[in-house]
């Protein structure tokens, strides 16, 4: 393939990530399919992405079939341009279907996941990408095909059948076992527009209506990634050339049969680098982890939190959706007080400390570690001026995989964090209002619609507390309510007691309700910030509410990291014109030079980082969950 047209496929990475993940963000956002928002685009982009990576490993064969039916010969100059061109095309359609699926497993890393485990979540995100590289780079040293014949002739046709293989199983694994909530027990989207002119429009409101948090971190991705662009695309070019440099530098005039010899097993050894930088970077995801202080902790529940009038409604211990439960209510069993918790909660603000906790660093926060990441990879480019062996600069690829995995966590985790307080807030402002419209008109509705009032709150009140009892251990039943699988609505259906004792305990338990609504006192001091903290930011038009929009935001992150890629592509580009040597002669620079750039721009990553808030933007808290190691 001819460099400018292969330029033109490596574009279509950075290209399609830039469009394709805002789009498919809003589009999932938007979705209300009762098996949840995320899962429709899993699916879908699984398929896709299954489809194209078959399809271009055996291009060839397909090609030549096809064009074998009209005689055309399979080794003919038609045949091989007609591969080329379908090659490119389903490339483009890889990287769309690629961004497809990775802009909904990480939405459904959000949705799925309460505030305070967002950084567990992603840290093993981080942790089987560290995997998969691991067994990429040594499939690539063995022999495939002779492995495993049945699944290809070459070792390209068996790694993408290997490839085909594992995202299925994953997806089908994630999509059976873990169940989203109901997005029709949100409401009906705010805009359903697919439109281009409508894309963009709401690209551009969402981008100026970030959270300041989540800003912060898209700009420290764009300089982040001007960096990280040129080292992931020419570490192995940098090793490869440190390697043959003794080579041509002994032997000026070698034959061009030679200087492809030297190339290709300098491409081992800079294959070799890049499974070593693949293991410490793996190795860092699991140990960074267990050393960084977790930024956000479980609230600690209460007898009088668990208790409070106002939170009296049934709790979840896990989350489920409204599409596979039914809640069968009657209005007594609104007015029943809450589950008894087979442990006593202990009225203390400490927890016992867990092994684990103990090998934290004091101080070790995400955000000084992500800062520390970017400074550790600038000192890596620019110590490219003093390398001159393959040996040392394997070294230097290698330590760059502890600032790799810091990359593939924070961000990802500092963001899920701000989407999923943004999500707990909201579901308590609709439980709120939900109440407040039931009191507001008790004497005005018919006693069928106040029911459906009362259950609504109830389904709100359960997403709400969800989050909070999924790190409290045991499972809870409340009297009055069953659940059944059923498809036939999104709303549970009322199924009275008596009439007479249905209508009585309904008035009692409104009365109570309002009557507790009033009582300040029965809230604990949390309970009011929480409240308090929840009232000012509904009303504040600079702190939106981004639960509706988890996925464009993640858009806008992965926007965040193609642009920069774009541009350090011209850059390198002009660099490359500029000092590039022939190909057969010593101590070119060029790559170096490349990488050096890179991490001077990734200073002004550092800088953005510093930045950042510690906590995120709310300060201590971030929807149920504590903040105690903010500095």
């Amino acid at each position: 393939m001819d460099k400018s047209l292969l330029a033109f496929v490596w574009i279509a990475g950075p290209l399609t990530g830039a469009l394709v993940q805002p789009y498919v963000g809003i589009r999932s956002d938007n979705c209300r399919i009762s098996w949840g928002k995320r899962k429709p685009f899993m699916i879908g982009g699984g398929i896709a992405t299954i489809v194209s990576l078959l399809a271009l490993a055996w291009t060839r064969e397909i090609v030549g079939g096809m064009l074998g039916i009209f005689g055309v010969p399979f080794g003919s100059e038609g045949v091989k341009v007609t591969s080329i061109v379908m090659a490119t095309i389903l490339m483009y359609c890889l990287d769309f279907a690629i961004n497809t699926v990775q802009a909904a497993i990480r939405a459904f890393i959000v949705d799925n996941a309460p505030a305070h485990q967002q950084e567990a979540a992603n840290a093993w995100a981080s942790r089987l990408t560290g995997i998969g590289n691991i067994l990429g780079y040594i499939s690539g040293y063995l022999d495939l095909p002779k492995i495993l014949p049945l699944f290809g002739k070459t070792q390209f046709q068996v790694l993408c059948m290997i490839a085909s293989l594992s995202l299925g199983i994953t997806l089908l694994i994630s999509c059976l076992f873990i169940t989203e909530r109901d997005p029709r027990l949100e409401g009906p989207p705010s805009s359903d527009n697919p439109g281009v002119i409508a894309f963009f429009k709401q690209v551009f409101h969402s981008i100026r209506t970030l959270p300041p948090q989540i800003r912060k971190v898209c700009e420290v991705q764009l300089f982040a990634w001007v960096g990280w662009f040129p080292f992931l695309f020419y570490s192995t070019t940098y090793i490869g050339q440190l390697y043959v440099n003794p080579i041509f530098e002994e032997r000026p005039h070698l034959p061009p049969e030679d200087i492809d010899e030297a190339w290709v097993a300098a491409t081992r050894v800079g294959t070799f680098a890049l499974l070593i930088y693949a293991i410490i970077s793996f190795a860092a995801s699991i140990i960074l982890p267990l050393l960084v202080v977790p930024t956000y902790r479980p609230a600690i529940l209460t007898p009088k939190s668990v208790a409070s009038p106002t939170r009296q409604h049934p709790y979840l211990s896990r989350r489920k959706s409204a599409s596979t439960i039914s809640i069968t209510v009657s209005s007594a069993a609104l007015s029943l007080p809450p589950p008894q918790l087979s442990k006593p909660l202990e009225l203390t603000e400490r927890e016992s400390p867990s092994l684990l906790s103990c090998l934290q660093i004091p101080g070790f926060t995400l955000r000084r570690a992500w800062l520390m990441s970017h400074i550790l990879f600038t000192i890596c480019m620019f110590s490219t001026f003093f390398i001159k062996t393959p040996q040392a600069g394997t070294v230097v690829v290698s330590v760059v995989g502890i600032s790799w995995a810091m990359t593939l966590w924070a961000p990802f985790a500092l963001i899920s964090a701000e989407v999923a307080k943004s999500d707990a807030k909201k579901r308590r402002r609709r439980y709120r209002l939900l109440h407040m419209r039931r009191d507001s008109s008790d004497g005005l509705l018919p006693r069928s619609r106040r029911r459906e009032q009362q259950q609504q709150a109830v389904v709100a009140s359960q997403e709400d507390r969800s989050d909070a009892h999924m790190a409290v251990e045991g499972d809870y039943e409340t009297p009055g309510l069953s659940y059944h699988s059923t498809a036939s609505t999104s709303l549970p259906t009322p199924v009275a007691t008596a009439h007479g004792q249905d209508d009585k305990n309904e008035q009692n338990n409104e009365e109570s309700s309002h009557r507790n609504d009033e009582d300040g006192d029965n809230l604990t001091v949390d309970e009011r910030e929480e409240d308090n903290e929840d009232d000012n930011e509904s009303a504040d038009d600079g702190e939106v509410d981004t639960t509706d929009e988890a996925g464009v935001i993640l858009g806008i992150h992965n926007v965040a990291i193609s642009f920069p890629q774009i541009l350090s592509t011209l850059v390198s580009s002009a660099i490359f014109n500029a000092l590039q040597k022939p190909r057969g002669e010593p101590w070119d620079d060029s790559v170096g030079w490349v990488m050096r750039f890179g991490g001077l721009v990734t200073i002004g990553a550092a800088v953005v980082t510093k930045r950042l808030a510690e906590g995120g933007s709310a300060g201590s808290k971030v929807g149920l969950w504590k903040n105690r190691d903010a500095v």
